[in-house]
């Protein structure tokens, strides 16, 4: 069996159904957070955030607006180098609005602390950081997450929209990759 053009699936971190239940919480919880503003801007940060974004985004009860960027990183193998570089902007201003910036793992939290600073700079009336993943045992960065769906093992993850060299974004579950499949 293949999935995305790889191989053997890997192992199981997180079920499909432990994914959908944390989301209806993480969705419950920002919708009951947000009650009082006219719209949420959702930012997913693509590529990896697009199935998380679109689950949350569908279980929110309140009026929300989507909008995406992408962000790409230096690297020098398979180690970023910390040099982030905005690939995508925004389409729609952000300066009055509140904000929910959607990403699909916190590493280091470098790429979120770069993120936050220039979404703040912008003047949204607020701007919160809803992840999905954190690791915690590889943060660097001072960056308050105010929703995080899970902590999990500093391991290489896949599905979910999580990828390895584009492979394994259409899982339903949250795999850890074994090292074999990287080499």
């Amino acid at each position: 069996m293949t999935i995305d053009g790889a191989a053997a699936p890997p192992p199981v971190l997180l079920s499909e159904r432990q994914i959908a239940d944390r989301v209806d919480q993480l969705a419950r919880q920002i919708s009951a957070d947000h009650a009082s503003v006219d719209e949420l801007l959702l930012i997913g940060v693509l590529r990896g955030a697009f199935i998380f974004l679109a689950d949350l985004a569908r279980r929110l009860t309140i009026p929300t607006t989507i909008d995406f960027m992408a962000l790409s990183h230096y690297e020098h193998g398979s180690a970023p180098s910390g040099a982030v570089r905005l690939v995508m902007d925004l389409r729609i201003p952000i300066a009055g609005r509140s904000v929910l910036l959607v990403e699909d793992i916190v590493d280091s939290g470098e790429t979120l602390s770069y993120l936050r600073r220039m979404l703040e700079a912008r003047g949204p009336a607020s701007l919160k950081i809803c992840a999905l993943t954190r690791k915690p045992d590889r943060l660097t960065a001072d960056v308050r997450v105010d929703y995080v769906g899970f902590d999990i093992p500093d391991a290489w993850v896949v599905g979910y929209g999580l990828d390895f060299d584009n492979k394994f974004r259409s899982l339903p579950y949250i795999g850890i990759l074994p090292p074999a499949t990287k080499s």
